[in-house]
């Protein structure tokens, strides 16, 4: 009979964790809920891990913003509250920034990050691995993960954790480039819907007015601007505003 090692255990989980972003890519989940299933997978996948998060940022030269994340334990939600809103430092900042893999075993006194170590050492959580999310021409975000042990995750977790990270990082970026468009598609349908609202209210300025085209549009644009509300909005009350009048002059005797 084959003894099963704990190494074997390892690779059986991060094939399984591979498998399951696989399936994710031919699935319908929208963008928060397909995260929050990676940050699943990778808890599974990268041994001694206790909770995970699976952040995307938009990282530039001098600032680190976050576009989307999900956790798969509360601590770890906020863990990534204080790393990211509160003090903008930790192991997912710094792996995203600098691209490469960041850990460490004792983040009480880990002197990479000497504000948020301390306050989640005080939260008994002292270990951590951190994982750039990676595309040969960007970075995605990050992937976290944390221990309540000291020193849980050594080069063979590391290594497992890049294996893992190169497919969830396609899987998160498709989710979010579906996402965006999604999101496109929607702003345009809504513009497409308000076009003939305000084309009547552009007629009805021009009407009371004798302005142009252009003239009247620039008038409703003044209005909506004035009034803090959005274009369509106003055109609604222009038009609303001429059929009850129309009304009220045919109840004229």
């Amino acid at each position: 009979m084959t003894e099963v090692t704990a190494s074997d255990a390892d690779v059986a989980d991060l094939r399984a964790g591979i498998d399951a972003l696989a399936g994710l890519l031919a699935g319908s989940l929208g963008l928060p809920e397909l995260l929050e299933q990676v940050a699943a997978f990778t808890c599974r996948a990268i041994p001694g891990a206790d909770g995970a998060a699976v952040t995307l940022l938009r990282v530039d030269a001098t600032d680190t913003a976050v576009a989307a994340l999900a956790a798969s334990a509360p601590f770890v939600a906020a863990i990534d509250e204080i790393q990211y809103v509160t003090l903008d430092e930790g192991p997912g900042i710094t792996a995203a920034r600098d691209r490469r893999p960041v850990r460490s075993g004792s983040l009480g006194g880990e002197k990479m990050w000497p504000r948020f170590g301390p306050r989640v050492g005080r939260m008994g959580v002292h270990s951590v691995l951190a994982l750039p999310l990676l595309l040969p021409d960007r970075v995605v975000g990050a992937i976290t993960v944390y221990s309540y042990g000291k020193d849980v995750f050594d080069d063979h977790a590391e290594e497992l954790g890049e294996l893992f990270a190169s497919p969830a990082a396609a899987a998160v970026h498709n989710a979010q480039v579906l996402s965006e468009a999604l999101t496109l598609n929607a702003q345009l349908q809504r513009a497409l819907s308000s076009r003939p609202v305000i084309d009547q209210a552009i007629g009805i300025i021009r009407a009371r007015t004798g302005r142009t085209a252009e003239d009247a549009f620039v008038q409703l644009q003044g209005m909506s601007q004035s009034e803090h509300r959005k274009l369509a909005d106003v055109a609604a009350v222009v038009v609303d505003e001429a059929v009850r009048r129309a009304h009220a002059r045919n109840k004229t005797p």
